[in-house]
């Protein structure tokens, strides 16, 4: 079933480039609302609201740090009042970090796992009450294949990636009869600034664009009939099938 997005409420974190900016593109050129949630880059944040309306889309800026729970605590309910309620949820921003687990710091550990688990935990939290009032209502927390894996270099990463994952489950088994969806996306290597960090080896060739991604997150939100998939694991086409 291909479901209407016109007019509908999504709310976007890591939307200054990479897969926030195509997902976010892809969402206005099929009339959605779309609130870029986090990011203190103006610049890039402007450049995907431009993309937005441009698309056909309206764009609603709210930067600010997401790692300070006074701006985390707060933002949904902006987002809300100012477009009358909410349907989507993408929890996309993160980082990463490639370092040996015997020099990665608690402080890196600590601000890994608040960006990548803790801020899309919040979020959750907080959009529920929203999500409940919508007949098309989901969250799609992009995750990593590192969420499944633990490759060198990324214990921390891989921790905040599995976390991500773990939490999803439970809160889709909490939320199911509420007629609320969550799912995740658990990409390989993807074309982004990130990237270049958790995976300094790989170069641009053969990787995953953005636009990939974002073409699944539409997938999850267009199809929203009776067949509902819970996680989507994504691999370059250069990999053999189902090693990441």
């Amino acid at each position: 079933m291909n479901h209407n997005l016109e007019g509908k409420i999504a709310v976007i974190t890591g939307g200054g480039g990479g897969i926030g900016s195509a997902v976010a593109e892809s969402l206005g050129a099929r009339g959605a609302k779309v609130a870029l949630c986090g990011g203190n880059n103006l610049a890039k944040l402007e450049a995907t609201a431009a993309k937005v309306t441009a698309s056909g889309g309206e764009a609603y800026l709210l930067p600010g740090n997401l790692m300070e729970d006074s701006f985390t605590t707060n933002c949904i309910e902006q987002i809300a009042s100012h477009f009358g309620g909410i349907d989507y949820l993408i929890n996309n921003a993160g980082m990463a970090l490639s370092c040996p687990f015997e020099e990665t710091t608690m402080e890196q550990f600590d601000q890994i796992l608040r960006l990548n688990t803790r801020v899309p935990y919040q979020l959750c939290q907080k959009v529920l009450p929203y999500l409940r009032k919508s007949q098309s209502a989901e969250i799609i927390n992009i995750s990593s294949v590192v969420g499944h894996l633990g490759y060198p270099l990324q214990s921390a990463y891989a921790a905040s990636k599995h976390a991500i994952i773990g939490f999803s489950k439970s809160l889709a088994n909490e939320v199911y009869n509420e007629g609320i969806r969550v799912h995740t996306i658990c990409p390989g290597g993807v074309f982004t600034d990130m990237v270049k960090i958790a995976r300094p080896d790989l170069s641009s060739e053969g990787m995953i664009m953005p636009q990939d991604i974002a073409n699944i997150v539409l997938f999850f939100l267009e199809n929203h009939g009776n067949a509902v998939v819970d996680e989507i694991c994504v691999h370059r086409a250069g990999k053999e099938p189902f090693a990441y």
